[in-house]
C-alpha cells in the first residue's frame, strides 16, 4: 500500500525537479525499463502510439519538451495515494493534468500515464 506521506514526498519532489528542470532528478524516480503513455507522445517523440519504454527513450522525450517548452512549470493541486499508485493534479503550461505513477516494491515507478485537458 502507498503511504500519503511517501505520495506527498513523491508528488513534491517531482514537480520540484520538474520546476528546475531537472532531468536527472525527475528520472531519479524510475525504473530503468518503465514505460510512460501520453498523448504529446505521439506529437513530441512521433511515436503514433503514446508509449514509451525506458529511461533512454523517455528521456529524448522529456529533453524535448523541455527544450521546446521554456516556460514549464508544475503548480501543485492535488496528491491522491492508491495501492500501488499516486495520481498528482497538477496544473501546467497548457492547463491542467493528471498523471498517475504505478510503483515496484522498491518505489521506483514502472508504469506512467499522463492525462490532459
Amino acid at each position: 500500500m502507498i503511504a500519503p506521506e511517501f505520495a506527498n514526498e513523491f508528488a513534491r519532489d517531482w514537480i520540484d525537479a520538474w520546476n528546475r528542470r531537472d532531468l536527472e532528478r525527475v528520472l531519479s524516480h524510475y525504473a530503468d525499463d518503465f514505460e510512460m503513455s501520453s498523448p504529446y507522445i505521439a506529437t513530441l517523440a512521433g511515436e503514433p502510439s503514446g508509449r514509451l519504454r525506458g529511461k533512454e527513450a523517455v528521456a529524448a522525450y522529456w529533453a524535448e519538451a523541455l527544450r521546446r517548452l521554456p516556460a514549464l512549470a508544475f503548480e501543485h493541486v492535488k496528491t491522491l495515494a492508491g495501492a500501488d499508485s499516486v495520481a498528482i493534479y497538477y496544473r501546467g503550461v497548457r492547463g491542467m493534468a493528471v498523471e498517475v505513477f504505478f510503483f515496484d516494491t522498491a518505489g521506483r515507478v514502472v508504469r506512467a500515464c499522463a492525462h490532459y485537458e
